[in-house]
């Protein structure tokens, strides 16, 4: 089989990895002489500033030796297969960023022999790049649970982000669909990572001349519809994370169907809307203050599909309102719907030379039709209305269902 063929069938065994993104990752690394995270090119994946980054996203092999349920190149699947050697990727990247293709690699691999083997294998290539070709574009490399500490350490030498997949949200549903896989050596795996990044950024603080692991940070992605759990779950293990591992980010996908499937998962991929409503809730937990219990509203303790989380939120919270702008706090105008954390922050500067009025909101670029009947400012006051007579989420739906998205770009619009 020749690279192209080979490159044909990885590159499509890889789109089902969603954690393939480049934030905070700064600059090219120093005293490199080839590749860049600063330029543009095809849009794979996202910086916090919301440039798109252009990413070779590939895995060095499907072959696998586990046999989970949900996944495409398990053992038992009738998929074709390849492999590449360490040489033909580094080629491939070197080649493809040449040609203004890519701005870096995001590499990962169903496991062969042993997670060490397959550990030294990822880590090879990035060693490549970096020392025999002076590569200094984004590399992300997939960690394998099981692998030796010396392995995960070398591996962060050379990537900018390592990530661990969490696969599913609990451990019942591992137990499942990927038996092989146990959630407590997933999370070890992060907990690793997590010790050597925090010791490297501690000696640095010391002023001792260590070298960067993994700067751009660890995420991991969970799989969502392949089992009953529900949203509420989901957010709980993201918030595990995020406060244990001190995770960059969590990615969520919703399950593909694949042929052959067990008769345990479902015929039927979930509502593409619902992924996108967890990447919502996800950012209210990150950069908003709401905690997991409080986002999910449904009595099913799923996110509503109809309207985004706030908005669920502040429908089945209406004493919280109207919210006074010109005397609420960050906290309290972060959770009014139509309101982005730039919005509240420019309000809260503006506010301290004047009184704001409805103009001024709109001019500060709220989404004003929804923000309305939620504030109260020195000429306006919805508060005198019966909130409790209005049908606000009738009213305040989108006319148009969202149906299909870009969720990787969703995930990075931050305006809630």
């Amino acid at each position: 089989m020749d690279v192209r063929e080979k490159l044909a069938i990885l590159a499509d065994a890889a789109k089902y990895d969603a954690s393939c993104a480049s934030s905070g990752s700064k600059g090219t690394r120093q005293g490199s002489k080839l590749g860049s995270t600063e330029g543009m090119g095809i849009c794979h994946s996202y910086t916090p500033d919301g440039r798109c980054v252009s990413l070779l996203k590939i895995l060095l092999t499907n072959y696998c030796i586990y046999d989970c349920q949900y996944c495409v190149n398990r053992i038992s699947s009738d998929t074709p297969r390849a492999r590449f050697s360490v040489d033909e990727v580094v080629s491939l990247t070197l080649e493809f960023y040449r040609r203004n293709y890519i701005e870096g690699l995001f590499l990962s691999s169903g496991i062969i022999q042993n997670s060490n083997y397959t550990m030294e294998q990822l880590t090879l290539v990035a060693k490549k790049l970096r020392e025999e070709h002076q590569f200094g574009g984004y590399i992300h490399l997939k960690t394998i649970p099981n692998a030796d500490p010396e392995l995960i350490q070398e591996a962060g030498l050379w990537a900018d982000r390592l990530s661990v997949n969490i696969e599913l949200p609990t451990e019942n549903d591992l137990h499942q669909l990927a038996p092989e896989k146990k959630k407590p050596e997933i999370v070890q795996s992060m907990s690793g990572i997590r010790e050597k990044i925090d010791e490297f950024k501690a000696d640095r603080k010391e002023g001792f001349k260590a070298p960067r692991f993994a700067p751009a940070g660890q995420s991991t992605q969970m799989i969502v519809g392949a089992t009953p759990t529900s949203d509420q779950e989901i957010l709980e293990t993201a918030t595990e994370l995020y406060t244990g591992q001190n995770l960059r980010r969590v990615y969520y996908s919703a399950y593909s169907p694949i042929p052959h499937a067990d008769a345990r998962l479902p015929a039927q991929s979930p509502p593409l809307v619902r992924e996108h409503r967890l990447y919502q809730a996800d950012w209210l937990m990150r950069f908003y203050g709401f905690s997991s219990e409080e986002i999910v509203t449904e009595d099913d303790r799923n996110l509503a599909l109809d309207i985004d989380p706030k908005l669920a939120w502040a429908l089945a919270n209406r004493h919280f309102f109207p919210v006074d702008v010109n005397r609420a706090s960050r906290e309290e105008l972060l959770r009014v719907p139509g309101m982005g954390v730039r919005s509240v922050d420019r309000i809260l500067q503006v506010r301290r030379y004047r009184q704001l009025r409805s103009e001024d909101l709109k001019k500060l670029r709220v989404a004003w039709k929804r923000t309305r009947v939620f504030v109260q400012t020195a000429d306006r006051n919805p508060g005198l209305l019966n909130l409790e007579k209005l049908n606000l989420r009738q009213q305040l739906r989108p006319q148009k269902q969202l149906l299909l998205f870009d969720a990787a770009a969703s995930a990075t619009t931050g305006e809630v």
